[in-house]
């Protein structure tokens, strides 16, 4: 599955969406419970902060991952690949279209992942990761995932 096309009206409708004390209040903790779930490789406790029609998209490589399903699978096979991987927040933006984090992701890639050979080395990368948010549900819809290729695949 790709990611759904942006079009002018998707765009006017993120910009139409008002924010208040309280959506900003849930989207903040429903973001702490995924990263504290993550943190703990807790992949239950993740799925919990998805819908079951989650999308996860690497952009750099077009992998995409679909459903509670594909989530865990992302997950699964990111830690395993990664299993010392760190995320250290740099930036965070919250709002009710959902979260925009930046953080610097550390690791050792010893399996292979991605379609790619593991190379033993270091990952030291800066990554940007979109979570957006379903008003409705309560939920995210997933996780894009932007970061410069060479810097976590090598090259």
């Amino acid at each position: 599955m790709e990611m759904p096309h942006i079009t002018e009206e998707t765009i006017r409708d993120q910009i139409k969406k008002r924010s208040t004390p309280e959506i900003e209040r849930a989207v903040r903790r429903l973001w702490m419970a995924h990263s504290i779930a993550e943190d703990r490789r807790d992949i239950p406790g993740l799925l919990a902060t998805l819908t079951p029609d989650c999308v996860y998209a690497i952009v750099a490589t077009g992998h995409t991952y679909e459903g509670h399903p594909g989530a865990e699978r992302f997950y699964t096979e990111l830690l395993t690949a990664v299993p010392d991987a760190h995320f250290d927040l740099q930036n965070i933006v919250i709002g009710p279209q959902g979260v925009w984090e930046e953080a610097h992701f550390t690791g050792t890639w010893e399996q292979d992942w991605l379609a790619r050979k593991a190379t033993g080395g270091a990952i030291d990368a800066i990554i940007q990761i979109y979570f957006p948010y379903d008003l409705e549900r309560g939920l995210f819809l997933g996780e894009r995932v932007f970061f410069e290729e060479s810097k976590v695949l090598g090259d």
